[in-house]
């Protein structure tokens, strides 16, 4: 009997079907270096997401009710820290206003709190003016800060325009600037743009947010350009220079060779 040799094509797919192989048998072997191996702790912090326990500190409790200066019209009943509380809870388990004020009465009453909620109108006409205040470490001790941005869609156009025009195509960008201290990973400073407003651009404002002493700044690319490494050079709130720690584009270009005897440039602090 003769061998009938196989056609081209079979031979092709035996070899993508063993390259298939090759790549699973890969994928097998890297997942399993990242094996769990403190499952313990790992199966301890999975049952604590379920644990739902809540505790109203004495400053919560002290000040629920508006205690500040009168006001032409209607006085506050509840201050800002009772609004902030009820809405925090609203957030957290994704309710609506209505059922935000029942989820808190109901705590208050499991706790034995003699305390009135806010009603769900009170809390949509309060949160529009409501000023949210981050706590801010006090330490003196400088940080590494990470800027970085973020793309944000705005949603929610107007009924008479969707009734008059409909919906349009093109959705509207907002870009969202951070500033972001990299041992804690707190908020340090925010800014919020148009989509067309660069990253660089944006360093100064982040900086002048930050009132705490900076030893270094980290981000991309997009960060390689000589007004960011000016304004490290001279930041706003302090004497010290700012370290860049920023990698070069791809089309980067020597700026000012060394042996010029003009002044030295900011990435050279």
């Amino acid at each position: 009997m003769k061998k009938v040799a196989s056609s081209p094509r079979k031979v092709k797919r035996n070899h993508k079907k063993k390259a298939s192989r090759k790549k699973k048998v890969s994928r097998k072997k890297k997942a399993s270096v990242y094996r769990l191996k403190n499952w313990p702790e790992y199966n301890q912090a999975l049952k604590q997401r379920g644990n739902v326990t809540f505790w109203f500190s004495e400053t919560v409790t002290r000040n629920w009710y508006y205690k500040g200066p009168t006001k032409q019209g209607a006085q506050f009943v509840y201050s800002d820290l009772a609004i902030e509380t009820v809405l925090t809870l609203k957030v957290l388990y994704h309710q609506p206003l209505r059922q935000a004020e029942g989820f808190a009465k109901g705590i208050l009453d499991l706790m034995g709190l003699n305390l009135e909620v806010p009603d769900y109108s009170t809390l949509s006409r309060r949160q529009a003016c409501l000023k949210g205040v981050l706590p801010v470490q006090t330490s003196r001790k400088a940080v590494h800060v990470v800027v970085d941005s973020s793309g944000l869609k705005v949603y929610g156009e107007g009924e008479w325009k969707v009734r008059q025009y409909g919906f349009s195509k093109r959705r509207i960008w907002r870009k969202l600037h951070l500033g972001v201290d990299e041992a804690t990973g707190e908020f340090m400073a925010v800014t919020l743009t148009t989509n067309s407003v660069d990253d660089a651009s944006q360093v100064d404002p982040l900086l002048d947010q930050i009132r705490r002493p900076i030893s270094a700044l980290g981000g991309d690319g997009s960060y390689d350009k000589q007004k960011v490494y000016e304004t490290l050079c001279n930041p706003p709130h302090q004497d010290e220079p700012i370290h860049p720690i920023i990698p070069p584009r791809s089309n980067a270009k020597i700026w000012q060779h060394g042996n010029c005897q003009e002044a030295p440039l900011p990435t050279q602090v």
